[in-house]
């Protein structure tokens, strides 16, 4: 797993937690290996300008994933020939973790780790637009939280 890391929002991260979580993540589901992803760690008025951008919506958000390559679950067999996708870009606001961390009654970093969880999903396909879409996802990002938390 590739996973490239840019903090650019001044607030100090575990990124290594952050990076074993997408690596279980992106395992479980079966995904290659040596598959990409890019991680920025961002302040609230460049999340803002990302969401106004890409979203057309206002204000920060917490998290924004930008899929590259068209990568689903269990699209790998385990042959190393096949190529390592680039699965996108995931975007996390550590601010607005803290405020809906706040709100939740658990730490920024469980934050954080949900919204991980929570933008890997989508780069892998998942959405929450209907009622059965968001209860298949988030039963997913639990479960994956939940046995990653566990073996740590």
């Amino acid at each position: 797993m590739n996973i490239d890391f840019s903090n650019e929002s001044g607030v100090i991260i575990d990124e290594d937690a952050l990076s074993s979580l997408s690596s279980f993540v992106i395992g479980d589901l079966r995904v290659h290996r040596d598959a990409e992803l890019s991680v920025l760690i961002t302040n609230e008025a460049r999340m803002s300008q990302l969401h106004i951008e890409w979203m057309n919506l206002t204000g920060p958000t917490d998290v924004l994933s930008f899929p590259m390559d068209e990568v689903r679950p269990g699209s790998w067999s385990g042959d190393d020939e096949v190529a390592a996708p680039i699965l996108g870009d995931l975007v996390l606001c550590p601010a607005i973790a803290a405020e809906q961390a706040r709100s939740a009654g658990h730490s920024t970093d469980a934050e954080l780790e949900l919204l991980t969880a929570h933008g890997i999903l989508h780069l892998l396909g998942y959405d929450h637009a209907e009622p059965e879409e968001e209860a298949a996802m988030f039963a997913l990002q639990t479960d994956l939280l939940d046995r990653w938390r566990a073996q740590r």
